[in-house]
């Protein structure tokens, strides 16, 4: 499955039979995309997603990985036209780290692979098998532009058209399609870990764009033949992956041209206390884990299971007749006889 966002709009490319997306232009919170990854990939989310754009498809067939890769600063990606698209509601920050924890929760016994990845910012997040598979994978500044300039990179193959070698800006944006080719190059050489029935998740950032935009401005040729190549290089990309689960990935592209806030983390105050009382003048209780009635119901029926087991051994134990239910005393009866 290649899911894209071409500004502020989310487009399915290619999609397994497992996961369905229906036609219709329903627009998608821009915080609720991670809830989409989870829900495709077939695990439970906190909030209900009421969004009617993914349907329940196949639930005993999940795809065995999710690619999500972000690309910022541009309005529209002239993706290919089969295609299906719903619009962004509110395109804010968000990340895939919670998809992550779930999976390095329920198979941290098996080899998942799980890759985070923002080459601009040097940002990299490995767990699982991911270390090991992604271990020469450039994630520094250095080390991307020394990578560009390597025998086998993507220079000697790529159109560059108005694009120059010696820019930093240019270089840049080259260094992350180099990545994409790199990832896909590398997983190849260990498709055992896309065969296995652990989920894998790759988040990938990408900033070059968004640097070409602001360097040259959007109407220039140079953005234009950037764009080109980058759509060229993500359905590349799509399909590169796409394969190499044998038809059983999902892939996301959001393009977003500016988030409309900042993620921001949640903090404990030293003040909390006092603040909350202002909040909370009413002494009102705070919501419910959605873990609350599970946890209840278990702790519920072993009690009561416990307490009928204390009870009817209790029972037993009072209404025994030692000289015919208990062998102890049966056999002290025997060497009495005897003696």
């Amino acid at each position: 499955l290649f899911l894209g966002v071409c500004g502020d709009e989310f487009s399915v490319l290619r999609s397994p039979q497992s996961v369905v997306f229906r036609d219709g232009s329903w627009p998608i919170p821009g915080e609720r995309i991670p809830d989409v990854a989870a829900l495709s990939m077939g695990f439970s989310v906190e909030d209900d997603l009421s969004w009617p754009g993914l349907a329940v498809g196949d639930l005993f067939h999940r795809p065995r990985a999710t690619v999500l890769v972000t690309v910022k600063g541009v309005d529209k990606l002239a993706l290919p036209v089969k295609r299906i698209s719903y619009p962004i509601e509110n395109a804010v920050p968000f990340s895939l780290d919670s998809v992550a924890n779930a999976i390095h929760t329920l198979f941290s016994e098996e080899t998942p692979v799980v890759l985070q990845l923002a080459p601009s910012e040097e940002r990299v997040y490995m767990v699982g098998k991911a270390n090991s598979v992604f271990e020469d994978l450039s994630v520094t500044l250095r080390q991307l532009r020394n990578r560009l300039f390597q025998d086998n990179s993507i220079l000697s193959s790529l159109p560059l058209n108005s694009l120059s070698r010696n820019n930093e800006v240019d270089l840049l944006f080259l260094s992350e399609l180099q990545v994409l080719h790199d990832i896909a190059s590398l997983l190849s050489r260990h498709k055992h870990l896309a065969k296995d029935h652990s989920p894998d998740l790759y988040s990938l950032e990408l900033a070059g764009l968004e640097e070409v935009g602001k360097r040259y401005g959007e109407d220039s040729q140079q953005f234009k033949d950037a764009s080109q190549i980058l759509v060229d290089s993500l359905q590349k990309f799509a399909d590169e992956m796409f394969n190499l689960y044998s038809g059983n990935a999902v892939v996301e592209v959001v393009a977003v041209k500016t988030f409309n806030s900042p993620l921001t983390r949640k903090t404990r105050s030293i003040l909390q206390s006092s603040q909350s009382e202002t909040e909370n003048p009413y002494n009102l209780a705070y919501p419910y884990n959605y873990n609350y009635s599970v946890i209840f119901n278990i702790i519920l029926w072993m009690m009561i299971g416990l307490a009928l087991a204390v009870i009817v051994i209790s029972y037993n134990l009072w209404n025994m007749d030692p000289g015919y239910d208990s062998i102890i005393y049966r056999m002290t009866n025997q060497k009495i006889r005897m003696d």
